[in-house]
């Protein structure tokens, strides 16, 4: 219901100015740069790793690479701009692994799939976000890429700072004191209904308008081919069980609201960003469950 509620309540708080201009950027701030963060502080700690959990971590990385691969050759042979291009790999390459991946994996494969599903999202998409994502959005933003510029990038963007704080803390103390674990559990579960707000809020049904082969060509990568591509890749090196289910229902997620986030920043077609990941959340409710029950 949550996930359904605050996509619309955005889009009405557009459509009859519930909210002032601007707002949506601020959203965007703080879910980037405070909420984000506090749940890869709150959750890193307590990670409990598991060499056999490779497959999942492996995952989101397959998806992204795969989409930075296909979706240029598609978009340069169809003619679409570069901003749009940059726009469909970012939102299409990463997913939602984190805020929605979680919990659909929870209620379709139980508790015991948690672990691999959390591993698949920080080691997964979390990280790829970070590094890659960071380089594909000033890529095609047209920024000069250096060596140094990405690595001082990355070094400054809040998510990548809280990573290695929170492995830094798990390396010492083990996990938070109470009172900031308390702390950082309520600013992370601002980042659920308020990123699904932004969307919400920056939806335009008039943005459907000739863009329909670059919705379907971003959504058939990430919805289907994507996930068959784990599914392969798991039946190659031998992986079963639960760190395949938990690694293929990853894969499987819609296009993630944090890529889209970092897309909008860069200027990437920022209203091609908000039809594809509002279409695509939509309808991975349908094939995330349908994945779920062939592999099952």
């Amino acid at each position: 219901m949550l996930l359904l509620t605050c996509p619309l309540l955005g889009w009405m708080a557009a459509r009859y100015r519930w909210v002032p201009e601007g707002a949506r950027d601020g959203i965007n701030a703080w879910v980037l740069r405070i909420a984000f963060p506090a749940l890869v502080l709150e959750l890193v700690p307590r990670l409990q790793w598991d060499s056999r959990l490779l497959f999942a971590a492996a995952t989101p990385w397959l998806t992204v690479l795969g989409a930075a691969i296909l979706i240029p050759r598609i978009g340069r042979r169809a003619g679409w701009s570069r901003d749009s291009i940059g726009a469909l790999v970012l939102t299409c390459g990463l997913g939602n692994t984190a805020f929605i991946g979680l919990p659909m994996i929870q209620a379709l494969a139980g508790p015991q799939a948690l672990g691999p599903a959390l591993i698949a999202d920080q080691l997964g998409s979390f990280l790829a976000l970070s590094s890659v994502g960071v380089v594909l959005a000033s890529v095609y933003a047209g920024d000069r890429v250096e060596v140094r510029d990405v690595a001082r990038r990355l070094l400054k963007f809040p998510p990548f700072i809280a990573l290695l704080l929170a492995f830094a803390v798990r390396l010492t103390v083990g996990d938070w004191p109470a009172p900031v674990s308390t702390v950082l559990h309520r600013l992370g579960d601002t980042l659920t209904p308020l990123a699904l707000f932004a969307v919400g809020l920056q939806f335009r049904f008039g943005a459907l308008r000739g863009r329909a082969p670059m919705l379907a060509t971003g959504l058939a990568w990430k919805l289907v081919l994507a996930p068959l591509a784990a599914v392969l890749l798991a039946s190659a090196v031998g992986v079963g069980g639960t760190p395949m289910l938990a690694g293929v229902l990853q894969a499987a997620q819609g296009p993630m609201i944090t890529a889209g986030i970092l897309a909008q920043e860069h200027r990437l077609d920022p209203e091609l960003v908000t039809v594809v990941v509002g279409a695509g959340i939509a309808i991975s409710f349908v094939t995330a469950p349908l994945w779920y029950l062939l592999l099952s």
